[in-house]
């Protein structure tokens, strides 16, 4: 007697905005990942916002421009990078204000949110969580099978996050990385 052993594989599209936070430059970008295929960029780039104008008016035009980018895109999920202070408190303050806003956009949206450490996000995309920038933007280059590095390079850091949520989505290792609020994935 002989046993047949069948696989069963669940097939997705799923359309994934990364982003890089912050409040001078955030970038975004939008992959396609499809089960067993791959991914693709849709579109990336970076948000900015005038750098004499006071943090309150920056947020704001942060918050619209994010708001017409997520309208734009309309991402199945949304992932961001987690904040690593390393010495300048002061700055990662403000960067962390920038990513309340894109949680917020998120939120309004009821789009599930998964977050990422950088070192989660080299290690996937190299292997070494230790990886420069130049080794993630050709990786982001090679996954995504795009002629050049994306540029500017938080629109790379944001198509990396991306790419490494569709990664361990695949993986089904995502649950660990949804960020604690964040609502049930769209159905």
């Amino acid at each position: 007697m002989s046993a047949i052993l069948f696989k069963c594989y669940i097939i997705y599209h799923m359309r994934i905005l990364g982003i890089d936070p912050g409040i001078g430059i955030c970038g975004f970008g939008l992959i396609e990942a499809a089960s067993r295929a791959g991914a693709k960029a849709l579109d990336y780039g970076a948000v900015t916002t005038e750098v004499d104008a006071p943090i309150p008016a920056r947020l704001l035009e942060l918050y619209n421009s994010l708001v017409q980018v997520f309208d734009e895109t309309k991402p199945d999920m949304v992932a961001v990078e987690k904040l690593f202070f390393a010495k300048n408190i002061t700055t990662g303050i403000v960067v962390a204000e920038a990513r309340g806003i894109v949680l917020l956009v998120a939120e309004q949206r009821n789009l599930p949110v998964y977050e990422y450490t950088p070192n989660q996000i080299k290690m996937s995309l190299t292997g070494y969580g230790a990886a420069n920038k130049t080794q993630i933007e050709e990786m982001v280059r090679v996954h995504l099978g795009l002629d050049v590095k994306p540029k500017p390079d938080d629109a790379a850091d944001a198509l990396a996050v991306a790419i490494t949520c569709s990664f361990l989505y695949n993986q089904g290792k995502n649950d660990e990385h949804k960020f604690s609020n964040s609502r049930k994935e769209k159905k």
